[in-house]
């Protein structure tokens, strides 16, 4: 599968892929936080580092390449007024 640009998408392909990226944003965010928060706590409580931290601060990329796409969707939606 090929990965087109947003400016060579129709509209509805545009929206259909904001909408899929806005979700797949969100929850790579939530996982990372969670992830990360529960690696503090792990860390805090047993006096140990917690791999956690280290495996949520690795997918802490998934997260910025999704906002990036994402950024970019609505960007070319803002130019097209939809």
């Amino acid at each position: 599968m090929t990965t087109r640009k947003p400016t060579e998408m129709s509209n509805d392909e545009l929206l259909k892929n904001e909408k899929t990226a806005k979700i797949g944003f969100t929850l790579s965010l939530v996982a990372v936080l969670l992830m990360l928060a529960t690696g503090i706590y792990l860390t805090l409580t047993d006096k140990k580092f917690s791999t956690m931290i280290a495996i949520g601060t690795s997918l802490s990329v998934i997260a910025i390449v999704n906002g990036k796409n994402l950024k970019a969707l609505q960007q070319e939606k803002k130019i097209r007024n939809l």
